[in-house]
């Protein structure tokens, strides 16, 4: 009989199913990524049980997304997916706040050398 994979194994493995996913974004993206992901995880350490459920489904749907796109040998690949006004909606505060940051980020110009 199989043991059962604890949580911490699962969520062990999610992250660096992550982290390993992200070296297929470009530079500037991957490391806006990790530091988010990190970020993410380190704060939900001791986080509820019902929100850890949330929280390990949520980025179990983003791994498994960025899995599909970067697995697509296109052109020009599309990364990332619009947010809905309904989960936007669930946001806290500081999640909205956290999500502009991210978009400030991402839309600065590259420097020379990257």
């Amino acid at each position: 009989m199989a043991t059962p994979i604890s949580h911490v194994s699962r969520v062990r493995a999610l992250y660096k199913g992550i982290l390993k996913l992200h070296r297929g974004l470009p530079l500037e993206m991957k490391a806006i990524g990790d530091q988010y992901v990190k970020s993410e995880f380190r704060l939900h350490k001791s986080a509820p049980h019902q929100e850890t459920k949330i929280f390990m489904s949520e980025w179990t749907k983003y791994y498994i997304t960025l899995a599909k796109q970067l697995g697509q040998r296109k052109q020009i690949q599309t990364i990332g997916v619009e947010l809905s006004e309904e989960l936007m909606d669930n946001f806290r505060e500081e999640q909205i706040g956290q999500l502009m940051e991210l978009l400030k980020e991402s839309h600065k110009p590259m420097k020379e050398g990257s």
